[in-house]
């Protein structure tokens, strides 16, 4: 785990679905710990937890928002409901997971829907990022043919996407920054009915 100032970063994951249980198999692999939450109660996903891994830890919505790092893995239309948890998300860094496609644009202001994640969590600081990938893609190791699978990452705050940049290199990931929500970022962006240009497209990075 990544540590400053001597203190070791929280990660959790809200929303076990299929791209939520691809995040958490990348946490098990590298033998990270991660707790996965839903609006369900925690014994009700414990198994398929435990299935992953001894470090996914079952959470209720209210103990995982304590976490620093949070994977908001859940349908777009579902993040106010995450974001309502806490008055406050001052200090934690959230991983935008979502995908806003059929979305009508203009019930986003004619913003990205980042953007618009993003003025949801007050007081956060929002990562765009490992929301490129399909699940059947996402769960696989990321090492291929002497290579790393490529995730993009888009933030207006520098620090935290170099953060998430560092836990994906710890993940096994070569993460790519395309700058900010609304420049580069827009290429891993759904607008109403079409995909941003690099949605779905599987890259692997040589170094």
């Amino acid at each position: 785990m990544s540590k400053s100032e001597n203190k070791i970063t929280s990660y959790a994951i809200i929303g076990f679905g299929k791209i939520g249980r691809a995040l958490a198999k990348a946490f098990a692999r590298n033998g990270i710990e991660v707790s996965v939450a839903t609006t369900r109660n925690p014994e009700s996903f414990s198994s398929e937890a435990a299935a992953i891994g001894p470090g996914i830890i079952p959470a209720t919505l209210a103990e995982a928002v304590k976490a620093d790092v949070i994977f908001l893995a859940v349908h777009f239309e579902s993040h106010p409901d995450v974001a309502r948890v806490l008055p406050n998300w001052q200090g934690k860094i959230i991983v935008d997971v979502t995908n806003a496609y059929g979305v009508p644009t203009e019930k986003l202001g004619g913003q990205p829907s980042a953007m618009v994640v993003a003025q949801a969590f007050n007081g956060g600081k929002l990562v765009k990022g490992f929301n490129h990938l399909i699940a059947a893609i996402l769960e696989q190791d990321p090492a291929v043919h002497g290579g790393r699978r490529v995730v993009f990452l888009a933030s207006d705050d520098g620090s935290a996407e170099a953060e998430i940049a560092a836990l994906a290199e710890n993940l096994g990931f070569a993460p790519i920054k395309l700058g900010g929500l609304s420049e580069g970022g827009l290429l891993v962006q759904a607008r109403g009915k079409s995909w941003g240009q690099l949605i779905f497209k599987d890259l692997v990075k040589f170094d």
